[in-house]
């Protein structure tokens, strides 16, 4: 929501909140993937028409990171979902999120 505000004004990039899955072009993906998630996710990511792009927001999205080896981690998710985009930060610049994000969408 950071990034949702008159300050920085994703419209103008093309960027709009949707309520449903169904209605999007990119999926944002945050924090920690875990055993209760992973299948919320994946019902999610089937639900958005294809294709999708899928971009991981912070570094808990993007790399393996200190809660790596907890039990409940299911691992980062480029290995359950095709990651398009990785916007690494704890946590990014909401600038950084918008030039990820419109990146992503360029390549559609």
């Amino acid at each position: 929501q950071g990034c949702n505000n008159r300050r920085f004004d994703v419209e103008r990039f093309g960027i709009l909140l949707v309520g449903s899955p169904r209605h999007a072009d990119a999926l944002l993906v945050t924090g920690v993937l875990n055993r209760k998630s992973l299948p919320r996710v994946l019902r999610v990511y089937e639900q958005t028409p294809k294709p999708c792009l899928v971009i991981a927001i912070g570094t808990c999205a993007c790399h393996p990171n200190i809660f790596s080896e907890s039990y409940n981690v299911v691992g980062p998710y480029d290995r359950h979902l095709p990651v398009h985009v990785y916007i690494p930060g704890c946590p990014p610049k909401p600038e950084t999120i918008i030039a990820g994000v419109v990146k992503a969408l360029k390549s559609l």
